[in-house]
């Protein structure tokens, strides 16, 4: 029997105080071991579906499942244990005195004893491979660092769904690909991840689905180099074509035949054009 999606969202809407909808008529399921990145301009709607799918908000109109349940049917701490959401600024998410206290309080607050606590805590760590003292104050990491915590913090939720907002804005390149890593080791275990990102790059190194917001509503959906690949697509919404992408399609005429998303694909159809051309000199 098929295993149930972690997340249904079916024809949800959201409307903020005042009648401003933010989400309007969404539907879309996350299954196990899913890698996503949610898509779309500066108002899109992206952080409210997030919040939607962890409980934080309760449709106004449809409805939202997890693991079958009504997320109206549900306490915030009851979907927290299944849906787990990084805030975009882990300061708006970091509150303890030191870097112990700030992973354990989720587990501590879902009644786990102790010493369940501290291996939790311990198991976070690890994986996040943050290598301060616990007994650190948090809110004088870097802001990598404070990345880390959070997304330990959730962790020691041990949630089947984590959903980062914006997880490498801040930091750099290096550390970005460092974070995104960490995410494809807990894809990798089984675990569903959704990246909200701007950076059309890490989406396609590291994503195998794409979803894109417009105004609230869901404007595309698929797999990640059938989106990305389409430039009339991401321009409609409102995204710029990746650099790659744009220079494969332009090098078609020297023989390469794909539209490539990610830079390997490019760099492996460059060297079969120069294979064809040199032989086994390249």
């Amino acid at each position: 029997m098929k295993e149930r999606p972690i997340v249904e969202v079916v024809n949800a809407s959201y409307a903020y105080p005042g009648g401003i909808k933010a989400i309007d008529d969404v539907s879309l399921s996350v299954e196990p071991g899913e890698f996503i990145a949610l898509l779309g301009q500066n108002g899109s709607g992206k952080t409210t579906l997030a919040k939607l799918m962890n409980g934080l908000f309760k449709p106004t109109n449809g409805t939202v499942l997890i693991k079958g349940r009504d997320t109206k049917k549900m306490t915030v701490a009851e979907c927290a244990r299944i849906v787990g959401y990084v805030f975009q600024n882990p300061e708006h998410q970091i509150f303890a005195s030191t870097i112990y206290e700030e992973i354990a309080f989720g587990p501590r607050n879902l009644g786990i004893p102790e010493e369940d606590v501290k291996r939790r805590v311990e198991e976070a760590l690890k994986f996040v491979d943050l290598k301060k003292p616990t007994d650190a104050f948090p809110h004088l990491l870097s802001v990598g660092e404070k990345h880390r915590v959070a997304i330990a913090s959730i962790l020691a939720m041990e949630p089947e769904l984590l959903i980062l907002d914006e997880p490498t804005t801040g930091i750099d390149f290096g550390r970005s690909l460092q974070i995104m890593r960490l995410l494809q080791r807990l894809k990798d275990e089984g675990k569903a991840v959704i990246v909200i990102t701007h950076d059309l790059y890490l989406a396609a190194e590291f994503a195998e689905r794409i979803i894109i917001l417009k105004d609230g509503r869901k404007f595309a959906d698929g797999p990640t180099k059938e989106i990305l690949s389409n430039k009339n697509l991401l321009t409609d919404a409102g995204l710029s074509p990746l650099q790659v992408t744009l220079l494969s399609e332009s090098m078609k005429n020297y023989g390469i035949s794909e539209n490539a998303v990610r830079t390997m694909e490019f760099v492996e159809e460059f060297l079969k054009v120069l294979r064809r051309g040199y032989g086994s000199r390249v």
